[in-house]
């Protein structure tokens, strides 16, 4: 008798093979009217009106100063917004315009859920665009699966070629535009004319152009859904008593189809609810979730599945809003026939608000009082010191003063700290002395290295803690830095 392995399972034809990744079907998103989407509409053309037009707004900073009213000056390494300038040593103003934002959309998601997701995101402002121009182009979403499915003919080239035109050509001018919050616009918009742009203007335009065009396009909700980070964040951001998209699951459950021949009367007997299944609210969701299963990472937020179902419901006869924004506690409440009642202060409302108000408040102070004189100094470490012929001690600094001024200003250099010390310029019209007058170019930075020189005797050996003072003549201003002078 002799023993054989036992023949290997036939994998491929009698059992389903393990699938790594689910295909998520095509979004056919259908058209809607009301009230979400009229508040659609109107935040779309806000937000496309100043993120198109701003770049062309002017401010008049006095001569040799750009008049560009937002303006991100890379070469200049200056940031303009309106009356406000921002130097590379004040990145810390970028800091809190994040922290603004984030704690903003914090508060704002607190209260009314994925409302920056559903109206004021870049990402879906610019994909409601494109399925606009889609639906404008290929009709209602009956007609664009059959489309879809249809085989290549002369007509689907032409529609599907036409999109794509007009939507690369959206692309460009937001990757276009974008370019222009970087340079000033009129200049840069003459040399696209011209043909006298760089490549690198050319490149950022095409990166954005191509980002804008893949993201709105092609990716549209699987952005939302699988690759922005917010959407595993908000869960943490809402609580029951968050205003969110909400099915009323106690009124319109069980759902089934509405019999031509059926009245509600006896729906009501058969234990079926408001809902008829029509299945309009999945249809016109930009992501297709279906918010009858209740609150999902792809929702959005953004109410259109209101409008249909409150439309759905008007053709019927039933009572609107089946579909709702509500928060979870008012929810239970009206399945008991009680109403929860609205608590809008809570503790992490009144945290991120107050959040919000303290750095928004510290920001506006540090404008307002902000100096617009800074010095900078750096001793030189190699040498430490140079001990002269004549027993005298020196060190050497790089000293840097900035003038955040508009105008050309002349400051008074000192060391405080050092007795008897005697400073000088490292230049061919070298002046020295107790203190040195320098100049500064107008919203420029003025560098110069300085000796500073101690008698023998007067040195302190080791290190010596000293301050650089620079007095502006013109206000009387002055900016300080602290430094070490070392000695023997």
């Amino acid at each position: 008798m002799s023993l054989s392995s036992p023949a290997p399972a036939a994998h491929d034809a009698d059992q389903p093979r393990e699938r790594w990744f689910v295909h998520r079907p095509k979004v056919y998103a259908a058209d809607v009217h009301g009230r979400f989407r009229r508040l659609k509409w109107l935040a779309l053309a806000v937000l496309l009106g100043v993120y198109y037009v701003t770049p062309w707004l002017r401010w008049d900073r006095g001569p040799g100063i750009p008049d560009q009213a937002v303006l991100v000056d890379m070469v200049g390494r200056r940031a303009y917004f309106f009356w406000i300038e921002i130097w590379p040593q004040e990145v810390y103003y970028l800091t809190g315009l994040l922290i603004i934002g984030a704690f903003g959309i914090f508060f704002a998601t607190t209260l009314l859920g994925r409302i920056w997701c559903g109206y004021a995101c870049p990402q879906t402002v610019w994909t409601d665009l494109f399925m606009w121009v889609e639906r404008k182009l290929e009709g209602p979403r009956t007609e664009r699966i059959r489309l879809d499915k249809a085989p290549l003919s002369a007509r689907k080239l032409g529609l599907k070629a036409s999109k794509h035109a007009i939507w690369l050509m959206i692309s460009l001018v937001t990757g276009g535009a974008w370019i222009f919050y970087f340079n000033d616009a009129p200049t840069l918009l003459r040399e696209i004319a011209t043909g006298e742009v760089s490549w690198k203007v050319l490149a950022f335009a095409g990166l954005f152009t191509a980002t804008t065009y893949f993201f709105a396009g092609w990716a549209r909700e699987q952005i939302c859904i699988y690759v922005c980070p917010w959407r595993s964040f908000q869960a943490a951001m809402v609580d029951e008593d968050t205003y969110v998209v909400t099915y009323q699951d106690w009124r319109g459950e069980g759902r089934a189809p509405l019999r031509k021949t059926q009245s509600w009367e006896e729906r009501t007997a058969e234990g079926l609810g408001d809902c008829i299944d029509c299945k309009l609210c999945v249809h016109v969701c930009p992501t297709g979730t279906d918010i009858r299963k209740g609150q999902q990472i792809s929702c959005i937020g953004c109410g259109l599945c209101v409008d249909a179902c409150n439309d759905v419901m008007a053709q019927v006869g039933r009572p609107g809003d089946l579909i709702l924004f509500d928060t979870r506690s008012n929810q239970v409440a009206r399945a008991d026939g009680q109403a929860a009642p609205v608590r809008l202060l809570r503790p992490r409302t009144v945290i991120y608000a107050l959040i919000i108000l303290v750095v928004a408040g510290a920001m506006a102070i540090s404008l307002a009082l902000r100096p617009t004189l800074d010095v900078s100094v750096l001793r030189d470490r190699a040498p430490l010191y140079v001990q002269q012929s004549n027993g005298d001690v020196q060190n050497a600094y790089t000293i840097k003063i900035l003038n955040k001024t508009h105008e050309a200003r002349t400051y008074r250099l000192s060391v405080e700290g050092l007795a008897n010390a005697d400073l000088s310029v490292a230049s061919v019209d070298a002046q020295s002395g107790s203190s040195l007058t320098l100049a500064a170019e107008a919203d420029s930075v003025a560098t110069y290295r300085i000796f500073v020189r101690v008698p023998r005797g007067a040195a302190t050996p080791g290190s010596t803690d000293v301050t650089v003072l620079a007095r502006d003549l013109t206000s009387g201003e002055i900016g300080r830095h602290r430094s070490v002078f070392m000695a023997p």
